[in-house]
């Protein structure tokens, strides 16, 4: 795999219970992140919002001391499971972001939260859509990582962040910035929209997320650095 750009089945076998994000082209994309990177034996990181366990596994193969975190019950079993199966070691803990890791702070953080606009005014509390419902903006979670990120990272720590262009990347380089980490857009690409967005286009249309003849959304991952 070295020196190649990852692909979905780069990231190995992956089982999904009911209710766990499975991944997709934004964990790809990330992934690639991941390696550009340079994840090495002996660095930590945390996955936070981990979903399937998919990118801590894959960070855990790159010899990197793993610590995965979701709120979802199923997600951390999940986790544990594909760890497991991959027969790395990787920490996971239940968590609402990083709550339960007071202190720490790690080489590199990741995460694919959720992101996506949605009619409710505030995220679900379970069921499927809560991988990937984030409130109107879709920024629910985008910016609590962004307000997090700065006590979680190292000196010259790197958080790596997929989402879309949906929840304005420009905003969460704002934030981040604001937060006094140097981001910016380092990996970025365009996927056919999928069932999520195909069942609020109209939504999308009418707020001026999309425009009327958009087939395609953009995804993006936000590097961003602490000095």
């Amino acid at each position: 795999m070295t020196g190649l750009s990852p692909t979905r089945s780069a990231l190995g076998r992956v089982l999904t219970l009911p209710g766990v994000y499975a991944p997709q082209s934004d964990s790809v994309l990330l992934a690639c992140a991941v390696r550009r990177e340079g994840v090495r034996p002996g660095m930590e990181l945390l996955d936070v919002g981990t979903g399937s366990g998919a990118l801590a596994v894959y960070a855990a193969r790159m010899g990197a001391r793993v610590t995965a975190v979701d709120i979802g019950r199923r997600a951390v079993l999940t986790t544990r499971l594909n760890a497991l199966l991959a027969h790395q070691h990787v920490t996971v803990r239940r968590s609402d972001l990083a709550a339960s890791l007071p202190g720490r702070s790690f080489d590199v953080v990741i995460s694919n939260p959720p992101y996506v606009p949605a009619p409710g005014r505030l995220p679900p509390c379970g069921g499927a859509a809560r991988a990937w419902d984030a409130g109107q903006d879709g920024r629910a979670l985008v910016d609590r990582i962004c307000d997090t990120a700065p006590g979680l990272l190292r000196s010259r720590g790197v958080l790596l962040m997929v989402h879309s262009r949906l929840c304005d990347p420009a905003q969460t380089l704002l934030r981040l910035f604001g937060a006094g980490l140097r981001a910016t857009v380092s990996d970025r690409t365009y996927v056919p929209f999928g069932p999520v967005i195909r069942g609020r286009l109209a939504w999308l249309r009418q707020r001026g997320l999309l425009g009327p003849y958009e087939n395609e959304e953009e995804l993006v991952v936000i590097r961003a650095e602490k000095p």
